[in-house]
């Protein structure tokens, strides 16, 4: 699994966790290895792109209004399938069996791989203890000053349990220094709540209240962190935590941490981006934002948990991990025990065929690479047809609209009218289209945020290069030949024939199409020309009159063989228990799952590490040797559901 792309959702028993979400505050130029930079593509938020998460957050609350028309899996039969994008090949030969892939969220949890080759877990939510000199002094705040009563007024409002949404006090014997204290006191020991001074009736009160609702959480004041921008000198710019979510994407996360903070999201890094649909744990690091603020957090969100700080004098950076380590059931298997054994060995032992996962090319009847395909071929009216006309397969209603608006006037205000969330890639095609005209397509395009356009012209390679892998393994099975390629200091290499007989099938590499690579000299370097010699591409240029479009290539592996493999078949009685147990379970000493020796239904739970911009899909196809594209798995689960 790439780190940074979700991977194909089925349809989902109704599933729900102990934190479901509280409320709406809810990312080419040299030739590269991508299996040794993680996320090539993957992709940033910025300040810019601020309308764009108002925007999702806008979407979400749509979702339940577009249920009208077919049912999901009926639409789903648009969909695209492995074929559809060059996946074909096995490695195994043992008889796969079917399993239905994250029937629940907690099927699928993902713990990083730090740069150290240390599995990251959530296992401390304590805040560090500083030497005295790293903390700011702070002059003591007697306390005593408020009375038991003003306490609990307090503590409730801080807690948003207070309907009247402040505490005023009363200031007997009023002067400066009691006006002072009183302000002490109620933000030191409050953290969240503001005061000020009101004066009713001759009677002077301090009124504590929150100064935006929630995101007065971002003006946490302790002795450590006593005003929002002090810090101690000798105390790393940067925390460090691990984020541990629940059904949400790391961007989705950055973007809710950061609200609550009052923070735009660059001042966060980290080293990939993780599913949506999953159970994850993954480091964070921050610009001077105090761990005492981040763990206050943890008393306000649901579907999260912040835990083990640390200073350092450093953010993270992306492709800096070492992978990532995979906990996957898969329920409802049909396997037997035997081919289970046979199944889980040959991973272990041989691994799979590196494909770039279904995610990579979307789940409608238009695929990704089309387009991409069209940007290189210069086709700039049908990249704009693409992206707008009507498709079949699962979308949202009002996207449905606008396209039928679109081809019924080719208007594309009166298109954008239909679209209540004006940020997705149509609506900013559209939104171009308006401003520009329609002869001038190439600018209305550049308004779709650069990363989702380049992804594109990457989802082209990535079809390419599944298509071309196929074919290798069809014409030459699994051992090195006379014409492959490997790396040697990061430099493509062609085998000989005496060569080849030296070198594992696990070190060749074949290239994504671009100017800086080279190819295969056997049958299936010619492949890749006739491919795009009947796409209307030119693979001696693939420079592009836009810059941006210009494709260097790159070398992917053509095998991947996990670590750290292990397996268990587990009889269960119920699909809403849950099989995993969390990081989080595990820090609030919940008792393990009791797993029964027989029972109704039968799941293989399977624990494996990957390198980075690999897919957890494709090691999961090979096991079951099915097709893991959303069309397929949405079948698996209505005939599972019915």
């Amino acid at each position: 699994m790439e780190d940074k792309e979700p991977l194909a959702e089925p349809v989902h028993v109704g599933e729900k966790r102990t934190c479901p979400e509280e409320d709406s505050e809810h990312i080419a130029k040299r030739a590269k290895v991508q299996d040794e930079a993680n996320g090539s593509h993957a992709t940033k938020r910025t300040e810019d792109d601020k309308e764009e998460l108002e925007g999702e957050e806008e979407e979400e609350a749509l979702e339940e209004c577009d249920g009208e028309g077919e049912s999901f899996a009926d639409m789903m039969k648009y969909g695209l399938s492995e074929v559809d994008v060059g996946i074909c090949k096995f490695v195994s030969e043992h008889n796969g069996f079917s399993g239905i892939l994250k029937e629940r969220y907690s099927d699928f949890v993902v713990n990083e791989i730090s740069k150290e080759g240390k599995i990251v877990r959530l296992d401390d939510l304590s805040v560090p203890v500083e030497p005295e000199e790293a903390s700011v002094e702070a002059a003591p705040v007697d306390c005593q000053v408020l009375t038991e009563e003003q306490k609990q007024q307090l503590s409730d409002l801080q807690l948003f349990k207070n309907k009247e949404r402040n505490v005023s006090i009363e200031v007997e014997d009023d002067s400066k220094e009691k006006r002072t204290l009183l302000h002490k006191a109620v933000k030191t020991s409050y953290p969240g709540l503001e005061t000020k001074t009101e004066e009713r009736d001759g009677k002077k009160f301090i009124v504590a209240y929150h100064a935006a609702g929630k995101k007065a959480l971002a003006e946490v004041r302790t002795p450590a962190a006593p005003r929002k921008h002090s810090w101690p000198k000798n105390r790393g710019s940067f925390c460090h935590f691990v984020l541990y979510k629940e059904n949400k994407d790391t961007m989705d996360a950055i973007n809710v941490l950061s609200k609550f903070l009052r923070v735009r999201p660059n001042v966060f890094s980290y080293m990939g981006t993780k599913d949506k649909r999953a159970i994850t744990v993954q480091e964070i690091a921050v610009l001077k934002i105090s761990a005492e603020r981040l763990a206050h957090l943890n008393k306000c969100l649901m579907n999260f948990k912040l835990g083990n700080f640390s200073y350092k004098k450093h953010p993270l950076k992306l492709g800096e991990l070492q992978g990532n380590h995979f906990t996957v059931v898969l329920r409802n298997i049909s396997g037997s025990d035997e081919q289970v054994e046979h199944a889980m060995t040959s991973l272990r032992a041989t691994g799979f065929i590196n494909y770039y996962g279904m995610q990579r090319f979307g789940t409608t009847a238009v695929a990704t690479h089309q387009v991409g395909r069209s940007i290189l071929q210069n086709n700039w009216s049908e990249v704009m047809d693409l992206i707008l006309k009507p498709r079949p397969g699962a979308e949202k209603g009002y996207l449905v609209k606008c396209r039928e608006e679109w081809a019924q006037t080719q208007d594309p205000e009166a298109a954008l009218k239909k679209l209540p969330v004006k940020r997705c890639v149509e609506g900013q095609l559209l939104r171009g289209l308006s401003k520009y005209g329609k002869n001038n397509i190439i600018t209305a395009f550049g308004l779709i945020p650069r990363n989702n356009r380049l992804m594109y012209i990457h989802s082209y390679q990535s079809f390419v290069w599944n298509t071309m892998v196929s074919r290798r393994v069809e014409a030459y099975g699994l051992k090195a030949v006379e014409g492959d390629l490997v790396l040697k200091g990061g430099t493509a290499h062609v085998l000989s024939a005496e060569e080849a007989e030296k070198e594992s099938i696990h070190d060749i590499v074949m290239p994504l199409p671009g100017f800086d690579v080279i190819y295969p000299t056997h049958e299936v370097g010619k492949g890749y020309r006739d491919m795009l010699a009947a796409d209307n591409l030119d693979i001696d240029n693939m420079r592009h009159k836009v810059k941006d479009y210009s494709l260097a290539g790159a070398y992917r592996r053509i095998l991947i063989r996990p670590s750290d493999v292990s397996w268990e078949v587990i009889h269960y009685d119920d699909a809403r228990v849950p099989l995993v147990y969390t990081d989080v379970e595990k820090l609030e000493n919940k008792p393990l799952p009791v797993y029964l020796t027989e029972g109704k239904y039968r799941a293989l739970k399977m624990e494996f590490s990957l390198p980075p911009s690999t897919y957890a899909t494709m090691a999961i196809r090979e096991v079951l040797k099915m097709d893991t594209s959303i069309k397929n798995q949405t079948q698996l689960n209505t005939v599972w559901l019915n």
